[in-house]
């Protein structure tokens, strides 16, 4: 599903108008994408969480130079999904 197919779905079933829906749905994307970059976490309940993770220092190898590398610790944004959200997922998935 795309970012027009969720904006055709709502408009289909609010009646909202498609660039009323478009706006609000890129603007709900930035507060998210913003909140992550500030570090911190959305919560939206009965949906799933956006996070932010830190990924610890590792060390890795390039194969193709046979050399060792360490790949510092950064931080990457998640998605947890809420129990109610997985327990639906895999009720439609058994069916």
């Amino acid at each position: 599903m795309t970012k027009a197919d969720i904006v055709n779905e709502i408009y289909k079933t609010t009646g909202v108008d498609k660039a009323s829906v478009l706006e609000t749905v890129e603007k709900f994307m930035d507060v998210v994408k913003d909140a992550l970059a500030h570090g911190e976490n959305v919560y939206l309940r009965g949906f799933g969480s956006f996070i932010v993770k830190t990924r610890s220092e590792k060390t890795a190898r390039n194969i193709s130079q046979n050399t060792t590398i360490i790949i510092p610790e950064h931080k990457i944004p998640a998605f947890k999904p809420a129990r109610v959200f997985m327990d639906e997922v895999k009720a439609s998935s058994e069916n």
